[in-house]
């Protein structure tokens, strides 16, 4: 009945379910919060970390649950069936919209182990919000400009060190680290001002993902490669939520990380080449799937084939 409902109401509906979801999953966390801050041992952090990664993953259940309850949107996922939620994983995705992130979740939920991200340093300034990502061990990424590190010779490499012992509590519970490579949502304007070469994307930035397997190339088992599509073109989260969006589709490829992504990408000018082509190439294989998505029409039927 919901689904009938204007596109307007439908998104101040959905968007009230979700605040309350949130809510009401954070007011569960906090206990576990306290536990886990103000007894920092492994014995107490282990099974405190189990039951913090098994709430949030609750909660992004029930925003599932609301968009289908209220949104007749079709969904076309498709993808490796070899996921584990006992992996360590780095997930890349196109950008397009705030919805992206509720979109990774509608479809890896449950299948991988909790999404964190890199978060800059500035942000643990943020009241409440800083608890929550220290108790969930969001990760800071602490980046030197050149500049900097002229005027600052001895810091050369801190910054890598310091993220890296961020990183280190993943190494009892599994991760999923997302990271969206453009650093920006797409635009026209965007994609115009760039001169990007790809159709549907803009250029994305090698040094980023670099910085992340740098961090924690030897924690994680492999790469999930999203890509995400909108019919018709998403405008904004608040359409997504409104159900204005008749169709999401979502390709999920599973890569492994070689040995060829590993190495200095910010000392060897030589590995830094090689790494931006690997992610040039594959940032053209999603602007071909980009394009093959656009072409296609919808056969009126959702179909998850991701299991």
């Amino acid at each position: 009945m919901l689904r009938f409902l204007p596109s307007t109401l439908r998104g101040i509906i959905v968007s009230i379910l979700m605040l309350f979801n949130l809510l009401m999953w954070v007011a569960l966390l906090v206990p576990f919060m306290i536990i886990k801050i103000s007894i920092p041992f492994r014995t107490v952090r282990k099974p405190v970390d189990f039951i913090l990664n098994l709430l949030c993953t609750q909660w992004a259940s029930c925003n599932r649950m609301y968009l289908q309850l209220v949104n007749n949107i079709k969904w076309d996922i498709q993808g490796d069936r070899t996921l584990k939620k006992n992996d360590w994983y780095l997930v890349l995705s196109n950008h397009q919209s705030w919805a992206d992130i509720i979109i990774l979740q509608f479809v890896l939920n449950n299948r991988i182990p909790y999404f964190r991200f890199f978060l800059k340093k500035e942000l643990v300034w943020i009241p409440l919000f800083n608890l929550v990502w220290y108790a969930l061990d969001y990760p800071y990424m602490k980046r030197y400009s050149k500049a900097f590190l002229k005027k600052h010779p001895h810091l050369k490499g801190k910054d890598i060190e310091t993220t890296k012992k961020s990183c280190e509590r993943f190494r009892d519970t599994p991760v999923s680290i997302m990271n969206f490579v453009e650093g920006t949502r797409f635009t026209k304007k965007k994609h115009k001002k760039q001169h990007s070469p790809y159709q549907y994307l803009l250029n994305p930035k090698a040094g980023g993902v670099a910085f992340v397997l740098s961090a924690m190339g030897e924690q994680l088992s492999s790469i999930l490669d999203a890509t995400i599509y909108y019919d018709p073109k998403i405008a904004g989260f608040w359409d997504f939520l409104c159900g204005r969006i008749n169709e999401v589709k979502v390709r999920i490829e599973h890569l492994p990380i070689t040995q060829d992504l590993k190495g200095d990408y910010f000392e060897d000018e030589e590995f830094k080449k090689r790494f931006q082509q690997r992610i040039n190439e594959l940032w053209a294989k999603k602007d071909q799937t980009l394009k093959l998505l656009h072409e296609s029409k919808s056969n009126g039927a959702a179909t998850q084939n991701l299991n």
